[in-house]
């Protein structure tokens, strides 16, 4: 494909303040590249970089933050609404001919029913992520999804906020296989600045652990002692999630391991705030 603008036109990224997009503008802009960042809040953190604000749930403000970049790196997401504003980011991006749209997505996207509140109420992030998809795939864009399994920084997240309680709830046969961030910050890079590819062949971290395994490492490592308990879930999203769908066990990609990410993050939060590193995510 041709570009229809010069290398030198801003690259835009959503969700560019958050933990994967603030990586993808790090990693653009040490590839020399400009970077535009949609933003919803604070645009004075950083002078030295473009931000503009929009929100994608509304469609405020997206087709000015469009306007004159060829590719977008879309990274925003939450667990509800990625189909409304990817249809909003597709629409503007359309009508101002955007050459190129990268999205994030998650490891079994679309293999994971909702046929219950139940399901929703666990597993919402994943219907989101696959209406994000559908809303990109069907625009007649240009464009490139690359799904990943759940990262280091969620997975560290969900187990420390479970080992606040005195008896850790762990749903049973829950796996999971989680990756660097920062590994797939460098594969969205490095996806924008190529033709578009469609679906790209999934990331997966390199190795898979069972749910209490993750529970117990981390308790391990922060001197903690919580017992476990096991907890059978319902529905039919979940019987389909304990075989396995959310996990790329034929594409073992990442580096990091989660002992390593673990032992680092720890490290990282006992230092004071003024020493703290921005990121330790690999390169």
């Amino acid at each position: 494909m041709t570009d229809r603008r010069p290398s030198t036109a801003p690259i835009l990224v959503t969700g560019g303040t958050g933990t994967l997009g603030r990586q993808v503008v790090d990693r653009l802009e040490e590839a020399g590249r400009s970077v535009r960042v949609l933003t919803r809040g604070d645009q004075t953190a950083d002078p030295g970089r473009e931000f503009v604000s929009g929100d994608l749930s509304t469609g405020e403000g997206i087709p000015e933050a469009v306007a004159g970049v060829d590719v977008v790196v879309h990274c925003a997401g939450s667990a509800k609404g990625d189909d409304v504003k990817a249809s909003h980011l597709v629409a503007a991006a359309a009508e101002t001919g955007v050459g190129h749209l990268v999205y994030i997505s998650v490891v079994g996207a679309d293999k994971v029913p909702i046929k219950s509140a139940i399901d929703r109420a666990m597993f919402g992030y994943y219907a989101a992520k696959y209406g994000g998809e559908q809303a990109i795939a069907g625009s007649g864009l240009p464009w490139t999804i690359q799904r990943a399994t759940q990262f280091h920084d969620l997975t560290f997240a969900t187990v420390s906020a479970l080992a606040k309680l005195p008896v850790v709830p762990v749903p049973s046969g829950w796996r999971f296989q989680p990756i660097s961030s920062g590994e797939v910050a460098d594969r969205l890079v490095a996806l924008s600045l190529a033709p578009p590819a469609g679906h790209t062949p999934d990331m997966g971290g390199p190795r898979i652990y069972d749910m209490d395994e993750l529970v117990r490492t981390y308790l391990d490592a922060t001197g903690k002692n919580r017992p476990l308990l096991r907890l059978p879930l319902p529905g039919a999203a979940n019987r389909v999630f304990k075989k396995g769908v959310n996990l790329a066990s034929d594409r073992v990609v990442g580096e990091e391991t989660w002992e390593d990410f673990l032992a680092s993050r720890l490290e990282d939060l006992a230092r004071p705030d003024s020493s703290r590193k921005t990121s330790r995510q690999p390169r």
